[in-house]
């Protein structure tokens, strides 16, 4: 899949500036530098030992003619001699380039994720996973590829059409004319014709690739198909395809057998075309003898492959400049201020805050207005309840408060200093939020509960754990705190991965505590384990809960209700739910009639 997607990667033109965008990237190699240049060195040397092969065999062909055995042993030795220089160059070329392509790239994808997890949400709002990653594997594979193998190759084959074209020319300059007119033309077509195929190819690929998504989809929702007795329409729909594919695949079958019938008829006919005329010149007293002749066809022959070969190579370094403006797009994109390293202490604060006037609007969405001049206070130690239809502004105030985004109107204080005045080290040092969908990392229960404070010790974590209702159910593990949670916590149920992220939260001990619908997806049981957990993880500390389900925050100090951005109400429980015709009522009694 990811080579498929490298061949889908669009290509740019090539122009002094994107070559000097690209050349950046070396930049990134560092003390590592002098290894491509020293490559580059055999790489030349490699060229030059090529061009000696096709002279040196013409002249022991002629030493055949001349009966001169001595000579012949002597040329055979140098050839085998240039054999071995060229594994030798070979061999120190490809160490070295590879040698400084992977300590380049390191570099850059280290480069790359660094600046990746420290973009602002604004950032991520607006791009697709996908695409990031598709950034560090394909763009990177390309890259990778280029400056290991293409840019030698590319620079290797111009060797060998300059060097074989002079020569051609040394030997005979009407020869050389001749297969210029024609060898160079063949080898091109041949190159244009193979891309014709190969997308024919991959059209035939995506058909498959289409078909296989029909099959996928039928199983998994197979009790559907059967449910509604569609077996015989899946079926057809799958023949469909697949008929459509084998139509595709006989055609591209025929143009490859075209492709095989131009390369006989015309490649090697115009080898045959050279090596007439070639003989005709010898036989008119024009070219010495027949070694000459030989060296030419192969002189020849490397001069048409490499026309050939050089043409696929052009269109790779598109690509890989193309992908190297991608990395660098990213490399530039301007990070959130986070300096503080790992361990350094984090400034405490109290607590309380206040929403003075606050409007926002996504920046991806400027034409609505998500908060319009929202005002609240929380003081420490208060529970704070936002409640309201879906679309209201509930979880924009939390993502606000983390500083995830800026607002566009008013100000947020933090015990009274103004939120844009915090380092965001300290300021989110001092919260934790714990979702709904909670995502946990791919290691253990220990590293889990311990993302809050890396340097917990283990009777902080067990501590943490058994105030979280956690406690229990990692005893009951075989592995215990080493239990391996799987992707994404997927080993783990809805109120197991609350009550971690619960631990995790109490094992950061936050100031401010985000609780955004953390109860809402749990059956009965899970939920009064969760929000037991969750009493305790509020006490002593502001909390900001945001719920659709209202028996969860009856105990709130107090209820905001947001509706289309703004505040329309505000109270306790007892006070909302006996004002008439109120929102807060009017949802209450949709959920407990």
């Amino acid at each position: 899949m990811a080579r498929r997607i490298e061949n889908d990667l669009p290509k740019v033109r090539i122009t002094a500036n994107s070559l000097s965008q690209a050349m950046r990237i070396f930049n990134y190699g560092g003390s590592h530098k002098w290894k491509f240049y020293v490559g580059l060195v055999f790489l030349l040397l490699t060229g030059a030992s090529a061009l000696a092969f096709p002279k040196l065999l013409g002249i022991l062909v002629d030493c055949a003619k001349e009966k001169d055995l001595s000579r012949a042993n002597t040329i055979a030795l140098a050839l085998v001699g240039i054999l071995a220089l060229q594994a030798f160059f070979s061999f120190f070329r490809l160490s070295l380039f590879i040698d400084f392509t992977e300590n380049t790239l390191a570099n850059i994808r280290l480069a790359l994720y660094k600046n990746l997890i420290r973009l602002p949400m604004t950032f991520f709002s607006q791009k697709r996973v996908g695409e990031l990653n598709s950034r560090l594997t394909a763009d990177i594979a390309q890259i990778q590829d280029t400056l290991t193998t293409t840019i030698a190759e590319f620079l290797r084959q111009f060797i060998l059409i300059i060097g074989g074209i002079i020569f051609l020319a040394i030997i005979s300059l009407k020869l050389t004319a001749m297969m210029l007119a024609i060898v160079p033309l063949v080898a091109v077509a041949a190159v244009i014709f193979g891309r014709f195929i190969r997308k024919y190819s991959k059209t035939t690929q995506d058909k498959i690739a289409e078909s296989q998504v029909i099959v996928e989809e039928t199983l998994q929702g197979i009790s559907n198909v059967k449910a509604f007795a569609n077996e015989w329409y899946e079926m057809a729909r799958y023949s469909a395809k697949i008929k459509e594919i084998v139509a595709i695949a006989i055609k591209g079958g025929k143009y490859r057998g075209y492709f095989a019938s131009f390369i006989i008829a015309c490649l090697f006919g115009s080898i045959v075309a050279v090596v007439w005329f070639g003989v005709t010149l010898i036989i008119d007293g024009q070219m010495k003898d027949i070694g000459e002749l030989i060296s030419f066809v192969l002189y020849s022959i490397f001069v048409g492959a490499s026309f050939g070969g050089i043409a696929e190579l052009y269109a790779q370094l598109q690509k890989a400049i193309g992908a190297t403006e991608r990395v660098f797009e990213l490399l530039e994109e301007h990070p959130e201020d986070i300096d503080a390293l790992p361990g350094n202490e984090i400034v405490r604060i109290n607590g309380e805050v206040r929403f003075d006037n606050v409007a926002f609007h996504y920046p991806s969405r400027p034409e609505v207005e998500v908060l319009k001049n929202v005002s609240f206070t929380a003081v420490h130690g208060q529970k704070i309840a936002l409640v309201g239809p879906s679309g209201a502004g509930k979880s924009t105030v939390a993502s606000l408060l983390l500083r995830f985004y800026d607002i566009t109107g008013g100000h947020i204080f933090i015990d009274g200093k103004d939120i844009c005045d915090y380092d965001l080290e300290t300021l989110r040092g001092n919260m934790s939020i714990v979702p709904q969908d909670v995502i946990l990392f791919g290691g253990s229960i220990r590293e889990n509960i311990a993302y809050g404070k890396p340097d917990a010790s283990m009777e902080e974590i067990e501590t943490a754990a058994k105030r979280a209702n956690a406690y229990n159910f990692v005893a009951g593990f075989p592995e215990k705190f080493e239990t391996l949670v799987g992707e994404r916590g997927i080993k783990l149920s809805g109120g197991q991965r609350q009550r971690i992220a619960i631990a995790r939260a109490l094992l950061k001990n936050p100031a401010i505590l985000i609780l955004d619908e953390a109860t809402s997806s749990l059956d009965s049981e899970s939920e009064k384990l969760v929000q037991e957990a969750l009493e305790v993880l509020m006490e002593g500390r502001t909390s900001i809960i945001i719920a659709h389900r209202l028996a969860t925050i009856r105990n709130a100090d107090k209820i905001l209700v947001l509706d289309q951005g703004q505040i329309i109400e505000q109270g306790t429980h007892a006070e909302l739910i006996n004002r008439d015709s109120g929102l807060y009522k009017n949802l209450s009694n949709l959920q407990f009639s």
